[in-house]
């Protein structure tokens, strides 16, 4: 099949998804598709251009196989802003645009959404072309903007939800990464597209990565307990928030905490400003970096705002787990995150109208190394779940009756 990927982000990106979705494209080229990604020049979780040249210029290049063009976008400097936002979705899909005058044709058309532009251009090109389309929601982009606050409330709050309907109504197909995400995109689906359940996976080089090491699976915890947060640092983590509480607790504990993106600098500045031992902020780490943090601590933290719900779970969840490395996130209960959590026995979910009982939680979670050894196992035994092959198989097989059609 000759396939069309549309992603904001790509390799060399890392967070958000980036090694998933560039490894689902290297993954299908394996097996004899002809993939073509149209997405941008690196910049995140930076949120800075990290090409060094123009951001309106376009790029071809190739990558395991897969050619990649490179279109432009404007990089805000403060994401969390609701003007920097919305030009930085509108850019991408205005840049994308000018990939129309190629004049060429794909079996199928994925997109990936965390970000709307991608399927503002996506939906334009199905008009155009009349491609099967498969829409590949990593983040409900409405949900999100409004749990965070970045998109406000009112009647922005309701447009941006008749635009992110219609948008999506112009798949064929759509598939998310967690049942409870399943559950909230049928409410907002308005007409009868299959909606698939094809989880993200372990990648490859991080795979390789875990395997070199050995297993951390009965290891009691650290005194002090150890606890890491890697990854992004936006608006919906509220990490901040969860420093700030931790911090007045008269317990000792070691957080490392490693990441950039929109709301990073605000926490560098806590932590430098605190002056508090237990507290260290580090840049974002490699993958391999990422690893070897994760067998060395004892905990994953992972925080996700109030009201979040259903509308993202996180991608660093699979190589935590694949370490065999306890979860405690503070998050909706009922959201895709914690529903994962509890009903696989992965850590503890505390839901942020309980942080009071936070420290309780943790100290209990630290000083009970039978539970802990319970969770690792559960963790790795989890993890299988999310192997490469079985998903890069189950949606090669869906795209293949995609394009046979009818369409739905």
């Amino acid at each position: 099949m000759r396939i069309l990927v549309v992603t904001n982000l790509f390799h060399p990106d890392r967070g958000g998804g980036a090694s998933v979705f560039s490894d689902m494209c290297y993954g299908l080229r394996e097996r004899g598709h002809e993939v073509t990604v149209y997405t941008t020049y690196p910049y995140y979780p930076e949120w800075r251009n990290k090409s060094g040249l123009s951001a309106w210029r376009t790029r071809q290049e190739e990558l395991n196989g897969v050619e990649v063009i490179r279109y432009g976008l404007y990089v805000p400097r403060n994401p969390s802003r609701l003007i920097p936002r919305l030009l930085y979705e509108l850019s991408f899909a205005v840049s994308l645009v000018r990939s129309l005058f190629r004049f060429k044709r794909f079996d199928a058309v994925m997109v990936y959404c965390p970000l709307a532009g991608a399927v503002c251009y996506a939906a334009l090109r199905k008009m155009v072309y009349r491609e099967p389309l498969w829409l590949n929601v990593q983040d409900i982009p409405a949900d999100a903007a409004a749990a965070s606050g970045i998109g406000g409330t009112g009647w922005f709050s309701k447009f941006g939800n008749v635009v992110q309907s219609w948008l999506f109504s112009r798949a064929n197909v759509w598939s998310t990464i967690a049942p409870a995400m399943v559950e909230r995109l049928t409410v907002i689906r308005k007409r009868d597209q299959p909606i698939l359940y094809c989880p993200n996976f372990l990648n490859g080089t991080m795979a390789s990565a875990i395997c070199s090491h050995p297993s951390k699976v009965g290891r009691p915890p650290a005194e002090p307990l150890k606890l890491l947060y890697a990854g992004n640092i936006g608006k919906k983590q509220g990490l901040l928030e969860f420093c700030q509480i931790l911090a007045n607790a008269k317990v000792n504990f070691a957080f490392r905490i490693h990441g950039n993106g929109g709301e990073a600098e605000s926490v560098r500045k806590w932590v430098e400003s605190c002056s508090d031992p237990r507290f260290t902020f580090g840049d974002f780490l490699d993958e391999r970096g990422f690893v070897e943090a994760l067998f060395a601590t004892d905990v994953f933290v992972i925080t996700e705002k109030a009201g979040v719900g259903a509308s993202f779970i996180p991608s660093k969840l699979i190589p935590c787990i694949a370490t065999g490395t306890p979860v405690f996130c503070v998050c909706d209960r009922a959201g895709p995150l914690g529903t994962e959590v509890e009903q696989f026995n992965l850590g503890r979910c505390l839901p942020w109208p309980e942080i009071d009982h936070l420290v309780d939680r943790l100290e209990a979670l630290g000083k009970d190394a039978s539970t802990i050894r319970m969770i690792q196992q559960s963790a790795v035994q989890r993890s299988e779940f999310y192997s490469r092959d079985s998903v890069i198989d189950t949606v090669e097989e869906n795209l293949k009756q995609l394009v046979a059609g009818p369409l739905p």
